[in-house]
């Protein structure tokens, strides 16, 4: 038998190359790797391939520096600004960035899981090319679902992130929320929660069902571990009822009745209740008493997404309206809490939706990506309002890209 025969009958050649083995050998020891061990595991593998100088960055609460995870191996920094950073524009453009320098070349790496960023890789490569290039994004990505996996089995990355004290009713807000964003080809979300560190009331929760984006925003009254209380079981009441599969108005209905029935007729919580389908474009909503949620296309506020109001929820109010549009490819819809505009300014005005629909214009000149998008339109914004909140204020941006599959080219 000729070798050419001999080597056809083997079958394709399974032996394995220098990338599965680098990115095998930490696959393998993730199942029972302590996490403890991440540092050291990530930095014996950038090793092993010739980097030197490794550092997780992972994005702060507040979403203003990018702070690094302690370890063995990892070079101890000190946190670095997400603005005017190489790390910083990795982190909020999602790609890679690049720095010559004189004994080889920085590289700084997304760590993406879905269209989340749990922050940065940087390490640094004698010379790069696109072998090392097409390595380096897929050991990004496992570095990323090693560190989300992880941290359901300990505080140190959680901790690492806090640059100041959280309350307890952030505490429990912060546990409830889903990934801050998500990315995939037909829709994208991102969401930011103020004040970071002591926020109370307001939440935020979806999910993408098949071809249906669910979402809700809320604000409950009060403040402190009282209003966390409520928006932990407005939140509970959400998820059981989309996740029985029924409609917006009985989604409503379930949520009233569970406020109502656990705090009595004197509470009651705003929330906005959405479903858009990813294939046509059909947005739904029920608003129980949050402000109208802005319409942005090609980058500027054209309307708000005025539509039949309800009671809060909590009031017993009656079957509520359904509002329905149909967006067009590219169009986003933000929604947000009134604390976002009914703080008062120095001079003791309230900031007010016209000025926010002046600054979401500036902002999506300027940026692109929901992610930083809202990122740096809720940090603009409290700068605005003195720099400080005395009241929760939420976030919330949809972007709608249809069947394209990739979002619209900026005009």
């Amino acid at each position: 038998m000729s070798v050419e025969r001999r080597s056809a009958a083997a079958g394709p050649d399974r032996t394995e190359g220098f990338g599965e083995r680098l990115l095998g050998g930490l696959l393998d020891q993730a199942h029972e790797l302590p996490p403890r061990l991440i540092a050291p595991s990530v930095a014996d593998a950038v090793n092993g391939f010739g980097g030197r100088d490794p550092a997780l960055l992972l994005q702060d609460y507040g979403q203003l520096v990018l702070v690094p995870l302690p370890g063995r191996g990892l070079a101890p920094r000190e946190p670095v600004p997400i603005d005017g950073s190489p790390a910083g524009a990795a982190f909020l453009r999602g790609v890679p960035v690049e720095v010559p320098q004189r004994d080889g070349v920085r590289l700084y790496l997304p760590l993406l899981d879905g269209g989340d960023e749990v922050g940065v890789l940087a390490l640094t490569l004698d010379s790069v090319d696109d072998d090392d290039r097409r390595l380096l994004r897929r050991f990004a990505a496992l570095v990323a679902d090693l560190l989300i996996t992880k941290s359901g089995y300990t505080d140190r990355i959680f901790q690492a992130r806090r640059l100041e004290p959280m309350s307890v009713a952030a505490e429990i807000q912060w546990s409830l929320l889903p990934p801050l964003s998500m990315a995939v080809p037909r829709v994208a979300v991102a969401g930011i929660l103020e004040p970071a560190y002591q926020v109370a009331g307001d939440s935020f929760d979806y999910a993408l069902n098949d071809d249906f984006l669910h979402v809700a925003t809320i604000d409950a009254m009060g403040h402190g571990l009282d209003a966390a209380t409520m928006a932990t079981v407005a939140i509970g009441a959400y998820r059981h009822a989309r996740r029985a599969d029924i409609g917006l108005a009985e989604i409503y209905a379930f949520m009233d009745r569970a406020i109502a029935q656990q705090f009595g007729p004197d509470h009651f919580v705003t929330a906005q209740m959405m479903r858009l389908d990813t294939v046509t474009g059909r947005l739904e909503w029920v608003n129980a008493g949050h402000p109208a949620p802005l319409l942005i296309r090609d980058h500027v506020v054209v309307e708000r997404l005025e539509g039949a109001t309800t009671l809060p929820v909590g009031f017993g109010g009656e079957e509520p309206v359904v509002s329905e549009r149909v967006l067009r490819h590219g169009d986003r819809v933000l929604c947000f809490t009134d604390g976002l505009v009914e703080e008062r300014e120095a001079g003791g005005e309230q900031f007010g939706e016209e000025q926010l629909i002046d600054w979401v214009d500036r902002v999506e000149r300027s940026q692109d990506g929901v992610r930083a998008v809202v990122r740096a339109l809720s940090h603009i914004l409290k700068e605005k309002r003195g720099g400080h909140t005395s009241d929760d204020a939420t976030l919330f941006l949809i972007e709608w890209r249809g069947d394209h599959g990739t979002p619209p080219p900026r005009s």
